[in-house]
């Protein structure tokens, strides 16, 4: 049988997904978009994920939709491009997720690939990678958010100049730009983005997805109605019969934690 197009790699609460058509520079076929959606859908449903890190396998992340599937297969239109192979889903080519999605980007991130980097919570990057919108030099249009988190990464100016002119954003201006956290060497890129995986498993995971929720949910709406919103999940959240008994203990850990960091 042949490999898997995606890769599961558990580690404790930690996942780490791969993208794996390195032949195709992990183009995003019928097959890969269906077997991306059903393991992101199985993690998130497991509890015991608090994590997960999702790559391709080298030399790319994504180069986008796979261009010569849909080119040769009859009756195929880019419409038709959802996550789950049959229509377009409105919401991106991974499925809602509470579970923190930290993308790991080793190479080019292209067009529909920059749109599931995009779907992550946040980005580290390899010093190799790269990202470009090219759906205008295509002359399609972007379905999976691109328009909506592109802006909120790098600003409307900067989201504008990469959509239109079709330019490629090497790793360290996408650093200084905002839309990675991190550039690092390429060999050190997932056992570092596994680490801060780690480090979110080691929180409160029921806060850690609601603070992730509040998040999605303040960017929905006006900044006052956002400071209204933060304050009505902090009542009904302290007011949820959380345990207090151990906050001591977990004050010290915080403490010492952090001694360690400084």
């Amino acid at each position: 049988m042949s490999e898997s197009v995606v890769l599961v790699e558990r580690n404790d609460a930690v996942a780490t997904v791969t993208l794996n058509r390195p032949d195709a520079r992990n183009a995003l076929s019928q097959e890969l978009r269906k077997a991306l959606w059903q393991a992101m859908s199985e993690l998130e449903a497991d509890v015991s994920v608090a994590a997960i890190v999702l790559t391709g396998a080298d030399p790319a992340f994504c180069a986008g939709l796979d261009l010569k599937e849909l080119a040769s297969t009859a009756g195929a239109a880019l419409g038709e491009t959802g996550a789950t192979g049959d229509t377009a889903t409105g919401r991106g080519p991974i499925p809602p997720m509470e579970t923190p999605v930290i993308g790991a980007i080793n190479g080019v991130a292209v067009t529909g690939g920059f749109e599931v980097a995009l779907a992550c919570d946040f980005l580290v990057a390899s010093e190799r990678a790269a990202f470009a919108d090219t759906h205008a030099r295509m002359g399609i249009m972007p379905g999976w958010g691109l328009t909506v988190l592109l802006p909120e990464a790098v600003g409307f100016r900067r989201a504008k100049e990469l959509s239109t002119t079709g330019n490629f954003l090497d790793a360290p201006t996408a650093l200084a730009w905002g839309l990675v956290n991190h550039v690092v060497p390429h060999d050190e890129l997932v056992p570092f983005a596994q680490q801060l995986a780690a480090d979110i498993a080691t929180n409160d995971q029921a806060g850690v997805r609601r603070m992730l929720q509040t998040y999605e949910e303040g960017a929905l709406v006006t900044r006052g109605e956002a400071w209204a919103l933060e304050g009505r999940v902090a009542g009904e959240w302290q007011a949820g019969g959380r345990d207090g008994a151990d906050l001591e203990a977990r004050r010290k850990a915080v403490t010492e934690r952090g001694r360690s960091q400084v």
